[in-house]
This record gives structure tokens, sequence and C-alpha cells, in this order.
């Protein structure tokens, strides 16, 4: 997605997609393989031979990303820039790029110590442990920048798509860009002084969803106002501007998740951080297990929601299809997410003894919720399958046009 929506030589772009995508396949195909069937080593080397291409495609990226280069400066008053013409949004890629970068670096060398010093371990069962090893920190610290990361490249990308520009764009660039920057310091931190690295990457965090925010502002107010202007309406009601921003599901509802998502993870986190020592610890340690599980299980759900519904636009769904399954994914993802908030923190208004009938009713909701989202995406997998094999499909299409569109800004 990156290659095809940030400017760049085309035989940068070639070689980089080309890259990682031999790259993943192996690591998928052979990682599946050593962990589901027998775990031969053979295909665990094959997978790490496949992530260092992946980390390679990685590098080349960051070299095409690098934004100090004059042919890539902007000219656009409406897009954030330095006084001498660098494009903010081109620096805040490459930032998430490199931040990436060291902090799979920041992972891999605890993956290379298995076997000569450190052992496989679930984060989630250290949580009450008065010690841990600079290994398992440095797992620990992997688990929270990989996903935050690829949230912040989301947002990113989500910028591209609805060509965020103006006002707002100018304020949420510097934004994105400085609490990047500090998240990532406060992660890579938890080794040498854990006590306080938490504390940082909440610092970082606010900036960044504060730029999430504006993101959102502007694009439901384009949504509203592409829609006003497609149907004439002079002088429109609150009505005509509330189905302005919810007309199209695939728009409204990427952006709406990353709302939803403040409920559902960042509200429930804080709360968690607030109150730790005073409610949460005083549970059996199994109980604030599954409360971080499902946190962090919600948070990585919402990001992969966010880019279903992305990759359902840039794929080319139309009419209709593209109404049934936007809000088939808004809604039932929704519903799932927010009946594992429910389970996650049920101990808060519910005794042991009398939660069976709690669990058993949040525990359907969310079966029902993600079954049909998965069913969703089968459907998309499969007419693109089927579309494979069309003369003149949307696959001939992408490959004739590879650069991905952007969203014509309106103004009213």
């Amino acid at each position: 997605m990156v290659t095809a929506l940030v400017p760049m030589d085309e035989n940068e772009q070639v070689t980089i997609n080309g890259t990682i995508t031999f790259g993943y396949i192996i690591s998928m195909v052979c990682g599946i393989i050593f962990g589901y069937f027998g775990h031969n080593y053979v295909f665990h080397g094959l997978f790490i031979f496949g992530q260092a291409i992946i980390f390679f495609a990685g590098l080349l990226l960051a070299k095409a990303l690098w934004p100090w280069q004059k042919r890539y400066h902007t000219a656009d008053p409406e897009k954030a820039s330095t006084k001498g013409k660098v494009d903010l949004e081109r620096i805040a890629f490459f930032v998430v790029a490199a931040a990436t970068l060291g902090s799979a670096l920041f992972g891999a060398v605890t993956g290379s110590m298995w076997g000569n010093g450190h052992e496989a371990f679930l984060a989630e069962d250290l949580i009450r442990e008065p010690t841990k090893t600079p290994l398992q920190l440095a797992i620990i610290g992997h688990l929270h920048i990989m996903l935050t990361l690829i949230a912040a490249m989301l947002l990113l990308i989500l910028g591209k798509w609805v060509n965020f520009r103006g006002k707002l764009q100018k304020w949420a660039m510097p934004l994105m860009i400085t609490g990047t920057i500090i998240i990532t310091l406060g992660v890579w931190s938890i080794i040498p002084y854990q006590p306080t690295a938490h504390l940082i990457i909440n610092v970082g965090s606010f900036p960044v969803l504060i730029a999430a925010l504006l993101l959102v502002i502007f694009g439901w107010r384009q949504q509203m106002r592409k829609y006003l202007a497609e149907k004439a309406i002079a002088k429109p009601t609150f009505g005509d501007r509330l189905i302005g921003i919810i007309h199209d599901p695939l728009k409204f509802g990427a952006l709406w998740q990353m709302v939803f998502m403040n409920f559902v993870v960042t509200l429930v986190g804080i709360f968690m951080a607030v109150k730790l020592d005073e409610i949460f610890r005083v549970w059996p340690a199994r109980e604030e297990r599954i409360a971080l599980t499902g946190h962090w299980h919600i948070l990585s759900g919402i990001i992969a929601t966010i880019i279903l519904l992305y990759y359902a636009d840039i794929a080319g769904l139309k009419g209709k299809v593209r109404q049934v399954f936007g809000w088939i994914i808004i809604l039932f993802s929704d519903l799932a997410f927010a009946a594992v908030s429910v389970f996650e923190t049920k101990r808060l208004f519910v005794s042991e003894a009398a939660q069976q009938p709690l669990v058993n009713t949040v525990v359907l909701l969310g079966d029902i919720g993600l079954g049909t989202v998965l069913l969703a995406l089968a459907a998309l997998m499969g007419w693109r399958l089927i579309d494979l094999f069309k003369k003149k499909g949307r696959w001939t299409h992408e490959t004739e046009h590879p650069s991905l569109p952007v969203e014509e800004e309106v103004k009213q």
C-alpha cells in the first residue's frame, strides 16, 4: 500500500513489492508448517530466512521514503511542510518505517537467543513476576511497539486515501512524527529502565490519538461534502449531514473504527492503568490475564477490520455489494469487540459464582460477530479469486494501473 501511495521510482516500487512478497510467503508457509506440523527446525530456519528478506525490503522502503530528496519536496500550500518545503507527511512515513525496522531488531535479537539463555513464554504469564530478564522485557516491548507501529502506518495510509490536507493535516503531521518517536523511545527504554517506560509510551500516544481524531474529522467532513454536492443539497439539515457521513460504509467504517477503538481499547486500558493496584491486582491472576489478552486482541482486530474496509474499496466493491459488505464488517465486528470488552472486565460487575449466564451470552455474541466477519472476508476473497481468471478483470486493471486512487477534495 505504501509503495502505491507515496511517490517513489517505479524501479524502487517493483523491487520492494517483489522482495517483501517473496519474503512473507516463505515466512508464512514455513512458519505454519513449523508451528503446526511437527516442529521441524528446517522450516524454522526457512521462516527466519523469510523474515530476513522482509527486513531487507523494509530497508529498501526506508531508503525510498527518504524525505529530504529535493524531487519529493512539496509546493502544495494545503500540505504540511517545513520552511524548506520538505513534506512532513513523507517524514512521518519515514519515521514509522525506521521505527519499525529498529523495533523488529528489538525482537529479533531476543529471538536469536532461543536455546541460548532464553525460552519461549507468553507475555501474559509474566504480569505478576516481580523481576523479568532483559530478554523477556525485550519481547514484551516488541509486542507493544509492533502493533502500535502498524496502527500508526495505517493512520498515514488512510490519510493518503482520503487526501488528508488543509489546517487539520498541518496540525496532525507534527503530532504523528513526535508521538511516534516518543512511543518508540519509550518502548526501547524498557530494558535499561522499565519503571518509566509505560509513562513515556502514554505521553507519546496522546499526540498520535489527537492526529487520528483530526483525520476522522477531516474524512467525515469530506464524505459529507461529497454527498451534499452529488445530491445538490444547498441547505442541508442535520439528517442530510448525517447521511452524508455514513452513506459510504467503507470510508465511514474505516474512520469509525478508529473512534470505536477508544471505547473498547483506550478507555479500558487507561482505567486498568489507573486502577491497577486498587482493583486489577486484587483479582486472581487469571482475570487480569484475560483482560490483557482481550485488550490486545481487540486492538489487533480493529486494525484488521480497518485494513479490510480499505482493501474492499481499492478492490473495487461498488453498489449494493459495497453497502452490504461494509455494514456487515462494521456492525458484526463491533458487536464482537464490545462483547469481548464486557468479557474481559466482567469481574467489575459480576461475581465468579454468578458469571456464567453473562459469559455464555458474550462468548456467543463474540462468536457470531467474528464468524460473520470471516464469512464476509471469505466471500470477498472468493470474488477476487474468480476475478483472477478473467481476461479483463480487476487483476488486469490493477496490473496496468498500480497506483492507488486518492479521494479528491470537495469544498463547500
